[in-house]
């Protein structure tokens, strides 16, 4: 039987992302959420409540950021969540903090899925950023 851990990390592989505008190949970011720690399904209000403590955090950067959602390539799962303009080890102590299995991150516009917690699961290689992602004209609530 597969592990629990297992099927999520496939399903990460998988992500699409929905921007309203486009972000610049010339700058790395990292993509964070708070939403549904270490995998455990939580309440609309429970994520809400955890996406502004990340706000808050990210915040105290005083890089850039911009509002995305992740989303399953059939929209049956979607979380909040945020691309920072951070650096790779700053991104990994971030999603370490809230409780999330592994941080995205895009470097010369091409997307990595980096381990939190699991160093020796290697750093997936998942392609053209631009090709995971989906312009729309708002995001949804959630």
């Amino acid at each position: 039987m597969e592990n629990v851990i297992d099927m999520l990390w496939q399903n990460y592989q998988n992500t699409e992302f929905l921007l309203t505008q486009p972000l610049s190949n010339d700058f790395s970011f990292a993509i964070v959420t708070a939403h549904n720690p270490l995998g455990t399904l939580l309440t609309p209000s429970q994520n809400r409540l955890r996406d502004r403590a990340l706000q808050s955090k990210i915040l105290q950067y005083q890089s850039p950021y911009r509002c995305l959602v992740g989303a399953a390539p059939d929209l049956s799962h979607m979380e909040k969540s945020w691309a920072v303009f951070i650096d790779k080890d700053q991104a990994l102590e971030l999603g370490r903090e809230f409780g999330q299995h592994a941080i995205y991150y895009v470097n010369q516009g091409l997307l990595s899925l980096i381990s939190c917690f699991e160093p020796h699961r290697d750093e997936v290689p998942m392609g053209l950023f631009h090709q995971r992602l989906k312009l729309v004209s708002d995001l949804p609530e959630l």
